[in-house]
């Protein structure tokens, strides 16, 4: 089929068009609006050592909100004490966003969520044979009877109910399709289908979604997808072009194991791929990944799309070379978009044209021959660098990840405070 018969393609899929299959928009269903419901709070700071007090929740929470997220999960406030005062933080912050609290399908839980005074609640509950049975000890009829009670009990309080089931894409579909029917009749307003261990693909998902849209009938739906098989992001852009209205994200792709959906990556590969229009100030995204890497203390992968260091830094010539000339040769999105800008870096695959770049910052002009040899010895440089340091950084970076949390001493040391107290008691 000729590209030119196909509607409304993007730049990027006029590029694939020629040689690939790409569907149309005819083929698409995106939701208007596209509700952005971030996850940070809640399952990116169940990140392994990551910890965020009140305060700093409100400081993220207020940039998501600037930003132009609809829905933000502030936590779960049964928790622990702290954690309640950080939903009563965001919830009379005066946000824009609207602030969600989550709670499993217990009363104590829900009234937790209710006394908090959050407009929006999650009720959660596990779904998959193997949750059941290992982990909840429920038959499916105790799970089901739970949910609808709990639902039931949130809106009568008033509160704009999601419902979601852990591990839902394991379950039994026609359990499946029983729990969402019920818990939809008691008035749950928005479903949530989740990929709890990141098990879908693209195309299996994209079948699961058109099957329980067509044995649920949602109104109003929601994914949450885990990146185990690093798909997260593919299986979200799959469930919104199937018409799902409302994406879990998390900052940095936070998250329990490999993460949750990265919330930058969603964003621009909705507005860049798709041009879907997000309502998203996509320039403060980098600030925004900034502030989570340093109050969570999780480092960004250099190689990390859209906010990683080296998503807009060149050192190959043949690269630098093609970027000089025109920055869509090797740059599919454009730095300032997000709030970045680009790196020549200068090293052992440095070309003739990048270092030209690099001396017309001071306005340095350098005959042929004085600039090669500059050139060389900036190759000759690179390569003697010692590894020493690097490797030195590395092992502490490893140690500090493959040990989050308290250390063994600690915990110990704990251990001996505890029951010396309950001795002397």
């Amino acid at each position: 089929m000729s590209h030119r018969l196909l509607p409304a393609l993007t730049m990027a899929e006029e590029a694939l068009v020629e040689n690939f299959h790409v569907p149309t928009s005819g083929e698409r269903h995106f939701a208007d609006p596209i509700v952005f419901w971030d996850e940070t709070l809640r399952d990116g700071e169940q990140t392994p050592g990551v910890h965020f007090t009140p305060e700093e929740k409100l400081r993220i929470a207020e940039v998501l909100s600037e930003i132009g997220v609809s829905v933000i999960n502030a936590g779960i406030p049964v928790v622990s004490e702290e954690e309640a005062r950080a939903v009563d933080r965001l919830v009379h912050a005066g946000l824009a966003a609207k602030i969600l609290a989550a709670a499993r399908t217990v009363p104590a839980d829900v009234d937790a969520v209710i006394r908090s005074g959050a407009t929006h609640i999650a009720i959660f509950v596990a779904a998959s044979n193997v949750h059941l049975r290992y982990k909840l000890k429920m038959t499916r009829d105790q799970v089901l009877d739970a949910s609808v009670r709990s639902v039931r009990a949130a809106k009568e309080a008033g509160l704009h109910v999601a419902f979601v089931t852990e591990d839902t894409v394991r379950a039994p579909f026609d359990f499946v399709e029983r729990l969402y029917r019920a818990v939809a009749e008691a008035g749950a307003d928005r479903l949530v289908v989740a990929d709890t261990v990141g098990v879908m693909t693209p195309l299996t998902f994209r079948w699961y979604l058109r099957e329980f849209r067509r044995r649920v009938e949602p109104r109003d739906w929601s994914v949450h997808c885990h990146n185990d098989f690093g798909l997260a992001t593919a299986n979200t852009l799959t469930a919104l072009e199937e018409g799902v209205t409302s994406p879990h994200v998390c900052v940095n792709g936070l998250g329990e194991r490999a993460g949750n959906t990265p919330f930058e990556e969603l964003a621009v590969a909705l507005e860049q791929l798709y041009g879907v229009k997000t309502g998203l100030d996509l320039s403060r995204l980098y600030e925004l990944s900034q502030l989570v890497e340093e109050l969570s203390g999780v480092p960004v992968p250099v190689a990390k799309a859209v906010v990683g260091y080296n998503a807009f830094s060149h050192e190959a010539g043949i690269h630098t070379h093609g970027i000089l000339a025109n920055t869509l040769t090797y740059e599919p999105v454009q730095p300032e978009l997000v709030g970045r800008h680009r790196q020549m870096i200068l090293g052992k695959h440095t070309g003739r044209a990048a270092l030209v770049e690099k001396l017309k910052e001071r306005g340095v002009a350098l005959p042929d021959s004085v600039a090669a040899e500059l050139l060389a010895r900036v190759k000759r440089s690179s390569e003697r660098r010692t590894k020493d340091d690097l490797r030195q950084f590395l092992r502490e970076y490893r140690g500090y990840f493959e040990r989050p949390g308290i250390s063994d001493a600690e915990f110990w040391k704990m251990v001996d405070e505890v029951r010396a107290e309950a001795r002397a008691a």
